[in-house]
């Protein structure tokens, strides 16, 4: 079991590093996106991004580590997003369940690539801890900008216990849907009743 950690951006000193860890989960995306969890084998991801399998190897210790750090990139994609276009609602509740629904109907339309980033989450260990609360304070960050647009004062701990909740909700939705064991309608379903027993307005 790998001990390292991913290399993340603020870890890579020039341009090229950068770019070069950009190619690795581009490829990684556009891998999974074809054949989902198996297609992405390191030694393809390595061809496909132009990369010695040595240099992705010291960029990201297994593939785990790779496709939990393109879920990350996927989440913070879609953060940016609901910045430039906050989520319309007159309650908090309504506002985090149109974001998760918006976030889930994205994911369900690539499924194979959904279906590698969540059996990666699920599969993780403590080998892969940070890459996880990264991806946790990701998730979290998007409820509470959900729950409370601009303005806000400053997030209590409830809010904060209440958010992270929510997550561990939906992504257990998500491996239900993944799975086979729920539908996209029963998932969608699943996320609002979470949502309006925890943000009663």
């Amino acid at each position: 079991m790998s001990t390292a950690n991913s290399l993340a951006v603020e870890d890579l000193g020039s341009a090229a590093q950068r770019d070069r860890r950009k190619r690795i989960l581009d490829a990684t995306i556009q891998l999974a996106s074809q054949g989902g969890f198996d297609a992405v084998q390191m030694r393809a991801v390595a061809e496909r991004a132009d990369v010695a399998l040595g240099t992705l190897y010291r960029y990201f210790p297994s593939k785990i580590h790779l496709l939990v750090s393109a879920l990350q990139r996927e989440f913070e994609r879609t953060e940016t997003a609901m910045r430039e276009r906050p989520v319309e609602g007159d309650t908090a509740a309504e506002r985090v369940i149109t974001a998760l629904k918006r976030t889930t109907r994205g994911m369900q339309s690539d499924p194979q690539l959904t279906e590698a980033l969540t059996r990666a989450f699920m599969f993780a260990d403590a080998s892969v801890a940070t890459e996880i609360h990264q991806v946790g304070m990701l998730l979290t960050s998007m409820l509470t900008r959900a729950m409370y647009p601009e303005g806000h004062d400053e997030l209590t701990e409830e809010d904060v216990a209440i958010a992270r909740v929510i997550g561990d909700v939906w992504l257990s939705a998500l491996v239900g849907w993944v799975t086979g064991r729920t539908s996209a309608a029963e998932t969608g379903q699943q996320i609002e009743v979470a949502v309006r027993l925890l943000l009663r307005d």
